[in-house]
């Protein structure tokens, strides 16, 4: 599962073969080949879609800080997986721009991807499950 924006350049295939739900608030146009959900609103009725049609595989969110940020408050974060660029901007958003500070992110793995990508991987302590 991934959530992505429909932006496939120069006429190239969407890079999907599973379904993709993309969040917007903009009326955008579909893609040929592309099995896109687009929805709006709160994230967990959609979340509950997208679990179903993954199955017993990932569902991965692809996209902006404040999506993200969304589902970490609804407590449906089990991962973060950063992956970061040789190219550092100084300034910019967040990445995700809420504060996580309890329960803390705890950091399982850094891996080099390419030649010029770290992915940074963390364990996301469900909140709901420490409020019991």
């Amino acid at each position: 599962m991934s959530i992505a924006a429909p932006t496939p350049k120069d006429g190239a295939p969407w890079p999907y073969s599973q379904p993709t739900w993309v969040f917007s608030t903009r009326s955008l146009p579909n893609i040929a080949g592309a099995n896109l959900n687009f929805v709006r609103g709160d994230v967990r009725p959609v979340h509950e879609q997208m679990v179903q049609a993954a199955r017993d595989r990932n569902v991965w969110l692809v996209g902006g800080g404040e999506l993200v940020g969304q589902f970490y408050d609804a407590g449906l974060l089990d991962e973060i997986l950063v992956q970061v660029g040789s190219v550092t901007l100084g300034v910019g958003k967040p990445l995700l721009p809420r504060r996580i500070s309890f329960p803390p992110l705890s950091s399982t793995a850094v891996n080099a991807v390419g030649a010029g990508f770290a992915e940074l991987r963390y364990d996301v302590p469900r909140k709901r499950n420490l409020m019991k």
